[in-house]
């Protein structure tokens, strides 16, 4: 357990947490909404820190990563605990797993006790090249998460985030000197879907998008496409033009196949041509690099040269094949918006 960084102090010994835009008020002896950050007596204490509860080694393009070193290998880290309660969320048995009436008692925070330094060792030990933090959302562990991130990057090693995008602005400058690459998730570009199904508003994913572009941070968008709930030509034209004229066309955008999943399992999975047609849209609204996601060999899960057309990327689920020259198009010299090291 440690003190988070971010909290206010209140009358009575009640604290509000400056983490994400939630700014949730906390009584003593209570915890926010993620669940896992309880007031202990006028001080706001980390539950989950030191209690990683997913480590694994994946391919960087599983972020999804698709422009940031690609081929290589990433080492993933999570806590339990999430400040979003999504319908659909694929791994619910973690990230709810610490609030009430979910998969463990509101008591026990389930983890495997792991100091950032052996992270680094484990990450390491099985040359992994970067350290991802995933799988739940990674600001709701930041003081765990910042302490791993700045070892990584000590040892060489390059920090990437998966996240809901929903911190304060304090938390992302102050992670900016240590974060290499972050894919987040634009779930929705409509704030009552947004409210009905993730309990958290649109706008404040929006501002830090821009702010992340602003402070040089790597930047993908991941869009899982839900069929009736995110899919109208409308709303998705909108969010494509608000990655090419607010984030810049040379954003990759991944729209990812539904599949039923927690409490969304009475929906059937994306139809493959919504998914192109998606795809479609971003690339008519002038982005670069438009991938289709969760379709194994799909030819827009390639990256083709923006200029002239030629592959330089061939992937197969997580397996990738390279035709580029050193981040370049290897037919016209084009810059392909690869980060390389």
């Amino acid at each position: 357990m440690k003190e988070c960084l971010f909290y206010r102090k209140l009358e009575n010994k009640k604290v509000q947490c400056e983490t994400c835009h939630h700014y949730c008020t906390i009584l003593p002896g209570n915890r926010g909404i993620c669940g896992v950050r309880e007031n202990k007596d006028g001080k706001l204490c980390l539950l989950v820190y030191n209690k990683a509860v997913s480590c694994n080694i994946d391919p960087i393009e599983k972020k999804p990563l698709f422009h940031f070193m690609p081929g290589s290998y990433s080492f993933s880290v999570a806590t339990v605990g999430c400040n979003f309660h999504c319908q659909n969320c694929q791994n619910a048995d973690i990230s709810q797993a610490s609030k009430e009436g979910c998969f463990f008692d509101k008591s026990e925070i389930p983890g495997e006790k792991l100091t950032p330094k052996e992270i680094i060792e484990q990450a390491k030990k099985n040359n992994c090249q970067s350290i991802s933090y995933t799988y739940t959302e990674p600001t709701i562990f930041f003081k765990y998460a910042l302490d791993i991130m700045r070892l990584a990057q000590k040892e060489g090693l390059k920090n990437c985030f998966v996240s809901n995008g929903y911190m304060t602005e304090k938390v992302l400058k102050k992670v900016k000197p240590y974060l290499d690459a972050i894919n987040v998730d634009l779930k929705f570009f409509n704030n009552t879907s947004y409210l009905k199904i993730c309990g958290a508003k649109l706008k404040p994913i929006l501002e830090n998008l821009k702010l992340i572009k602003k402070l040089g941070i790597w930047l993908e968008i991941t869009t899982l496409l839900i069929p009736k709930y995110n899919d109208s030509v409308k709303e998705l034209t909108a969010l494509a033009n608000f990655i090419a004229k607010e984030l810049g066309i040379n954003t990759p955008w991944h729209i990812s196949r539904f599949y039923p999943a927690y409490k969304l399992i009475d929906v059937e999975p994306t139809p493959v041509e919504k998914i192109h047609e998606a795809c479609n849209i971003g690339k008519k609204a002038g982005l670069k690099y438009v991938y289709a996601g969760n379709i194994p060999d799909d030819n827009f899960e390639n990256t083709y040269c923006p200029k002239c057309g030629k592959i330089m990327i061939k992937r197969i689920e997580y397996e990738i094949e390279r035709f580029d020259k050193n981040g370049k198009c290897s037919k016209c010299n084009n810059n392909l918006d690869l980060i390389l090291k």
